[in-house]
């Protein structure tokens, strides 16, 4: 069994990635194939194809993508949207004419209408106008699910999508700019206690709910869709309607994050929110209910993970800033 894993190395296929070791570890058969941006362009086609035709894969989860905060998005959205859909139609078109049967999709919660009725629904995709800070980058993630959908409609393979919450935990991005909040919170509150700051500014007016999911849950959940039985996924999915949401469960405000991470870093000063800048959506909280019907909950507390996630970080945070 050889497994292709695209994006190994950003956060969420780095634990995929050790998931799959731990298996392997046991499986002297399974083989993983990894490949870094230098050495594979994804965005490039005549790559792929060589890449394919050399490796002819079993099995491709697809991690890979161009991913940032409500920033990055406004200020990148060419970007966002030609390179990540530029991987997926390169990848999943490869992968089925190299014979690839069943691949994995990794999306993105941002895919759902702006005022979606909460908690969202499977099936409310494409029923409303999108949140426009991350609107192309949406887009991208939605013609993913589409392509995967087509292509096992037109030739009866088995690609499956999966629709991640907001994602957090060890190897996340804590770029100054471009970071989600989680990360952006972590590393501005540390930085605020080392340098003695009396405050920490904070965008928006902190009413905005959101749901978060540790990254070694979301790579649990992958692999857990990625081996369900044909007869288990098709029993909690439609053929226009193929993605699981893969959630905690919980949602909390901005605000409550924000002083859960000030206790964690040991934060002595004051919060300011700036209402001048925007929320994002008002609300972000995923039913998962058809995955947990098909056996699978998180595990990992939110407070748990953010102490583990700062712990990453003071441990990497030379490389984790930049």
């Amino acid at each position: 069994m050889k497994i292709y894993l695209a994006g190994h190395r950003g956060m969420v296929g780095s634990a995929i990635l050790s998931q799959l070791e731990k298996l392997k570890s046991a499986d002297e058969n399974l083989q993983i194939i990894t490949r870094t941006h230098n050495e594979l362009d994804l965005t490039q086609q005549s790559l792929v194809m060589d890449f394919f035709c050399k490796e002819q894969p079993d099995v491709v989860i697809l991690a890979a993508a161009k991913v940032g905060g409500i920033y990055a998005n406004n200020t990148y959205p060419a970007e966002f949207i030609y390179e990540n859909m530029m991987v997926e139609c390169n990848v999943i078109h490869q992968a089925w004419s190299f014979g690839v049967k069943k691949l994995l999709f990794l999306g993105s919660s941002c895919i759902y209408p702006r005022l979606a009725a909460q908690p969202m629904r499977e099936d409310s995709l494409l029923t409303g106008r999108l949140e426009g800070t991350n609107e192309p980058y949406a887009i991208a993630k939605i013609a993913g699910i589409k392509l995967c959908e087509s292509y096992n409609r037109q030739y009866g393979v088995d690609y499956r999508s999966v629709m991640p919450t907001n994602l957090y935990g060890p190897g996340d991005n804590f770029h100054s700019e471009n970071s989600h909040v989680v990360p952006a919170l972590i590393r501005r509150f540390h930085e605020a206690k080392v340098e003695g700051a009396s405050e920490v500014n904070i965008w928006g007016s902190g009413q905005a709910l959101r749901e978060f999911l540790h990254v070694d849950d979301m790579a649990a959940a992958s692999l857990f869709v990625l081996n369900l039985s044909s007869e288990v996924y098709s029993a909690n999915t439609q053929s226009m309607v193929s993605h699981l949401n893969v959630g905690s469960g919980k949602e909390v405000s901005i605000r409550e994050l924000a002083y859960m991470i000030k206790k964690i870093t040991n934060f002595e000063g004051q919060i300011n929110f700036d209402v001048t800048k925007p929320d994002g959506a008002p609300r972000k909280l995923m039913d998962s209910s058809r995955l947990s019907s098909a056996g699978w909950n998180a595990s990992i507390k939110l407070e748990e993970g953010l102490t583990n996630s700062y712990k990453w970080y003071l441990k990497h945070a030379r490389e984790a800033r930049h």
